[in-house]
């Protein structure tokens, strides 16, 4: 029987149905045995221990050595006059990519000063201009070893992607634990979650050198050493440089969760603490902050990391010398011009005043919309989901009930079109309108483990082969074992529903950006905001609108994770070979046929990669909407973080990686296949 077949599905579809309908009589089947759980958080509350007993005097004094450094930063910051360190800056966007980025660098750190904000910017710069060569120096350590050995590669990628799929709250805890409270804690945690994306580009740049290079080398006479330090570090500087840049990123993202445990005046700790008093103008002009520092630094780096695109030589040189000029001559003006040195308190303004007004009255105004849409959304769309039209469907929400006839009539419907596909020789979709109509009759969270599990475990060999379905199977395995299936199943529903949301509506949207180059100009500065702004202040307008809530959560989460969607669909559309377009042009094909039997298939693996990191900021994004009442992993990493109990909150972060893992790996597998199908290079993520 072949896996691509229908039949499987209509197995799989009947056995959930005969589950959920058998109840009590087969409750094993059902709902996992206890006798059969067993958590691990015991058995990791005990290691820890006995490291920290063992270790824990040795990590303080490496957490006392690592002030110092964060501490020489702000000092110098701090000391600089504000004229000096923007002339810097604007120096550096300049050099890295021309005179649109100066002005916007230079804008963005007079909003900087001119919102009341410099000292609190300085000190969380101190922290990212410290992290960051930091981890890049250990990415590109871990780089180096797995690109020389490929048995530590294969150990290296799998810690990669548990690090960068783990929520950072859940290895939040054994820091702390190993450093205890203070700026070192923010410094490990960012160099942690920082790391991994520098360890992937110096294994794909040294891996990318052409061989006719290194044949050069050789021929040259260049010995193993200098082969690696002239050859292929100067060939693969450009890749390099990229994970730099995304390092960076990483880095600054970061700087709300070291606001928490770092105690720092930073620009971080003024948007939570803002937050906590439910300042919304306070909390989104501090936001602003991070989000412009995050985008000037992207571009700076993004900048140096491809500067061949922009004239260089002489003039370069020219501009140099003139800007250390200028330099210099603002230094020595700030010491007998005051507004030089410290921007004058006359000149700050503050806006959040009106902003929050404005809210007010958008709540006030707007409640009965607001409501509705809420209600609509919620009792239509994210209930059937999540218990199913089976409980869903009442008197009170649908203004009707369910009854055997029209659940008749539900089944009579999908199988009707299940028939139509497979006439039409579609037998995916017939598949997945099997699975559909049974996931919405019975729900989510009410799915027999038995059967969620062999449905994911079959999709899984179906999409991506037998390696990723034993995988996935040993992952469910854990999941049903530590006694987080429940809670894992909440979290699959919440996010599922986002990504739902954000795939149809970031793909509608980035189609339309690589149709309207208006369009990608208004949306690209918003997905920038989005993506760099410190996701509690995503919160806290839907929290001021709508109140706490899944639909609340649900958001947030639409909110951080729509980006890619949006990303990889305009750059997969925009990015297709010349020559298939200007054929399907030559043969008469309108705009609409080119975009749609052309461009969309063609883009396909781009569109697959978007969704693939749609779900990961999306499960990233579950530990946030916690905060706002749900109840899946993200809580139980709360839980553990506020009792002390490393064990709870690993456990609950290992299963929300190993969600993430799998997701990853049959996204992935679904682009490949497509790409192979097509016979185009995949695009990086």
């Amino acid at each position: 029987m072949e896996m691509r077949q229908p039949l499987v599905w209509i197995v799989l579809s009947a056995l959930s149905l005969a589950l959920f309908w058998a109840g009590d009589d087969l409750s094993a089947l059902v709902k996992f045995p206890e006798s059969l759980v067993w958590t691990p958080a015991g058995l990791l509350n005990t290691l820890m221990n006995a490291f920290v007993a063992i270790f824990g005097s040795a990590f303080k004094v490496v957490g006392w050595l690592l002030e110092w450094p964060i501490r020489g930063a702000q000092a110098v910051l701090l000391m600089l006059p504000w004229s000096v360190t923007t002339a810097v800056f604007v120096l550096l966007g300049f050099l890295a990519s021309g005179l649109r980025l100066a002005m916007f660098v230079g804008l963005a750190l007079l909003y900087m000063a001119g919102i009341g904000y410099w000292m609190e910017s300085m000190n969380s710069l101190a922290i990212v201009l410290i992290s960051v060569p930091m981890a890049t120096a250990v990415g590109f350590g871990f780089g180096v070893l797995g690109f020389y050995s490929e048995r530590m590669r294969k150990v290296i990628m799998p810690m990669l992607d548990l690090l960068q799929t783990i929520p950072a709250f859940a290895y939040l805890l054994p820091i702390l634990i190993l450093f205890g409270f203070g700026t070192t804690v923010g410094l490990v945690a960012s160099v942690l979650y920082a790391f991994p994306p520098m360890v992937r580009n110096t294994i794909l740049g040294l891996r990318g050198v052409s061989p006719a290079v290194i044949e050069a080398g050789q021929m040259s006479g260049a010995t193993p050493s200098q082969l690696f330090w002239k050859v292929r570090l100067p060939a693969a500087q450009n890749q390099m440089l990229l994970g730099v840049n995304q390092t960076t990123m990483a880095s600054l993202s970061m700087v709300i969760i070291a606001s928490i445990i770092g105690g720092t005046s930073d620009i971080g700790w003024e948007v939570l603490s803002t937050m906590r008093k439910a300042l919304f103008g306070e909390s989104l002009l501090a936001g602003f902050v991070i989000a412009l520092m995050a985008m000037a630094l992207d571009r700076i780096t993004y900048g140096f990391a491809t500067r061949d695109k922009f004239a260089a030589g002489a003039a370069r040189n020219k501009v140099r010398t003139f800007g250390v000029l200028v330099i210099i001559a603002l230094f020595v003006a700030s010491t007998f011009m005051p507004a030089l040195r410290a921007w004058p308190e006359a000149w700050v303004v503050h806006p959040a005043g009106p902003m929050n007004d404005a809210l007010s009255a958008l709540v006030v105004n707007g409640r009965d919309w607001i409501e509705g849409f809420k209600n609509l959304s919620f009792f239509f769309v994210m209930l059937p989901i999540k218990i199913g039209l089976a409980k869903a469907v009442s008197p009170f929400t649908w203004g009707f009930t369910l009854t055997p006839v029209l659940t008749g009539a539900y089944f009579a419907a999908a199988l009707a079109l299940a028939a139509w596909a497979m006439f039409r020789r579609r037998a995916m979709l017939a598949s997945v309108i099997l699975l559909v109509a049974t996931l919405l009759y019975i729900g989510l969270t009410n799915m027999p483990w038995l059967a969620l599990a062999a449905i994911i475990i079959c999709g899984a060999y179906q999409a991506a082969g037998r390696n990723v379905a034993v995988g996935t199977a040993v992952g469910l395995a854990f999941l049903l074992i530590s006694g987080i299936w429940p809670q894992s199943v909440l979290s699959l529903y919440l996010c599922g529903v986002a990504v739902l949301y954000c795939f149809v509506l970031g793909t509608s949207l980035g189609i339309l950006a690589s149709e309207s180059d208006l369009a990608s100009k208004i949306l690209r500065p918003l997905m920038d905001t989005l993506q760099t702004m410190p996701l509690f202040v995503i919160l806290i307008p839907f929290v001021m609108v709508f109140k706490i809530g899944e639909f609340t959560a649900l958001l947030a989460v639409i909110a951080y994770a729509i980006v890619p969607s949006i990303r990889y669909t305009e750059h997969g559309l925009r990015n297709l070979p010349s020559d298939v377009i200007d054929a399907a042009q030559t043969v008469g094909c309108t705009r609409l046929q080119l975009l749609t039997r052309v461009k969309l298939p063609m883009a396909l693996p781009a569109i697959m990669l978007g969704l693939n990191q749609t779900i990961i900021y999306g499960i990233g994004m579950l530990v946030i909407a916690a905060l706002v009442g749900t109840n899946g992993l993200g809580q139980h990493i709360y839980i553990g973080l506020g009792n002390g109990d490393f064990g709870v909150g690993m456990t609950a972060g290992i299963g929300m990686a190993v969600i993430a893992i799998i997701a990853d790996r049959i996204t992935q597998s679904i682009s490949h296949s497509w790409q192979e199908k097509l016979g185009l290079k995949a695009p990086s993520n």
